[in-house]
């Protein structure tokens, strides 16, 4: 791979390009489901190929190609330099990169257990006792355990100096269980929702799970929210547990301070943003209890790795304070607009043929103090909701309403009677200024995202947030429709 980031180097030279970078990346994909009993996915896939991005005359310029070969990257970056002098003649201004010294790296994320070399046979045997130990729960229409994992090798250069190469491991999977009676339909997953949970990390997360020890009760609570009582509309008070907890972060925290949404370069995919310029430094998001922090250095976050794909080292950063906005997510092109000297390393592309974009990292709630039975033992009543079932919030990441599969009513300091179909409704910034208590470090996990979209071409991130179970007063709660 180095003959093909000098030869880069050497044509970006010949080009005279103000700046330019080439990612040469390789990707492969694992992924593995049963249903029922019998195995309903098994594939592996594969990918390579290389980016190119030049700032020439004041423009971006970005081309790809799948061939690895030293005359394709000349062809490539000589496609490029053309692209930013065909923008070139619609600018309004030119691009500015903030500063980022250069980089000669190696990076890798921790393993203990290669996923890649764990045989299809070890993971079908733990999916299929999964599946087994969910059907033999009477009631159950359908079941399903699933697995995949993820790596990533890339090989970074820039006319700066930078010369990276990282590899990014991920593993994961889940359990689910699905409960029909007539027209009613019941679904329990774990540990989260959309396949599971995630992890940068070996096939030894997937192991932690224990899928098979946790398939009997979540194939029962499928079957019990059958017959359990709908969750009444009221105004009440709110605990959300960790999975649902994340997803209210990342739609109502991650996308709002993504600063090209806010700018409106990101507009037609999922709206733009209500964290406006003004708001840095003074805009209460939150109560005095809220500390947000952006951390692409944390073990085993889908959003941790060394360096993003504008060559900028990982970096833990404070977004919200004491309750107070502070900063956004950032790349070297946007920090200046906001006065930062140098970009925050959010800038990520899916994969070679995708330009890089602002992208989440692990945007995580910091922890507060004491265990979940304490947090239930200290609310008089309210209703304790788990695990994401649906949301939808507005193009601003103003209004929202998420749905979840399960939720108990809590009776003077106790977990009381199963509800289902539950819901909550709110305001961002009221909502989040309800929140009066976080659970400690002891209940505090990264949870993963594999799944957010973005961009036009669109692209997939994998992004994670760390939380703990929360408390939050006078919410809207009611039916799902």
């Amino acid at each position: 791979m180095k003959e093909l980031t000098d030869n880069f180097l050497n044509a970006a030279q010949t080009f005279g390009v103000q700046y330019g970078d080439i990612r040469v990346i390789e990707r492969a994909h694992e992924g593995i489901a049963v249903k029922n009993g019998k195995v309903e996915e098994l594939q592996r896939d594969s990918d390579s190929g290389f980016g190119v991005r030049v700032l020439h005359k004041g423009c971006w310029g970005f081309a790809s190609s799948r061939e690895l070969s030293a005359n394709e990257v000349a062809r490539i970056t000589k496609l490029a330099v053309e692209i930013a002098e065909a923008s070139a003649t619609l600018k309004k201004e030119d691009v500015r990169l903030v500063d980022e010294p250069a980089h000669k790296e190696t990076w890798a994320t921790p393993v203990q257990e290669d996923p890649f070399a764990v045989s299809i046979e070890d993971k079908l045997k733990l999916l299929l006792a999964a599946n087994e130990e969910m059907r033999k729960v009477e009631g159950i229409t359908n079941a399903t355990s699933s697995a995949d994992c993820f790596r990533e090798h890339q090989w970074f250069a820039n006319t700066e100096g930078s010369d990276i190469e990282q590899t990014i491991i991920e593993a994961g999977g889940g359990i689910e269980a699905v409960a029909v009676r007539g027209n009613e339909f019941q679904r329990r997953s774990y540990p989260n929702s959309f396949r599971g949970q995630y992890h940068t990390a070996g096939f030894e997360v997937v192991r932690s799970y224990d899928l098979v020890g946790n398939a009997q009760r979540i194939a029962t609570e499928a079957v019990q929210l059958l017959d359990a009582d709908e969750c009444p509309s009221t105004t009440t008070t709110l605990v959300l547990d960790g999975p649902q907890l994340a997803l209210q972060v990342h739609e109502s925290i991650g996308h709002p301070i993504e600063l090209d949404r806010v700018l409106g370069s990101e507009a037609a995919y999922a709206g733009m943003s209500f964290v406006t310029l003004e708001k840095k430094g003074s805009f209460k998001y939150g109560s005095d209890i809220m500390h947000v922090t952006a951390d692409a250095t944390l073990p085993g976050g889908l959003g941790s790795f060394g360096f993003d794909d504008d060559g900028v080292q990982a970096q833990r950063v404070d977004i919200i304070k004491d309750g107070v906005f502070l900063d956004y997510l950032t790349n070297r092109e946007t920090a200046h607009i906001v006065g930062n000297s140098r970009s925050n390393g959010t800038n990520r592309a899916d994969g070679w043929n995708r330009i890089p974009i602002i992208r989440m990292t692990n945007i995580n709630l910091e922890p507060g103090e004491g265990s979940f039975d304490d947090l239930i033992a200290d609310t008089k009543d309210g209703v304790y909701m788990s695990t994401n079932r649906s949301w939808s919030i507005d193009d601003r990441r103003v209004n929202f309403q998420f749905g979840t599969e399960i939720a108990w009513e809590i009776v003077n300091g106790k977990l009381g009677r199963m509800l289902k179909n539950p819901n909550y409704t709110g305001i961002t910034p009221r909502f989040w200024g309800s929140l009066d208590r976080i659970c400690g470090p002891e209940e505090w996990v990264i949870w993963g995202t594999p799944n957010c979209g973005k961009g036009q071409p669109s692209q997939t991130a994998h992004v994670a947030h760390g939380v703990a179970p929360s408390r939050f007063r006078n919410v809207q709660i009611g039916i799902r429709g």
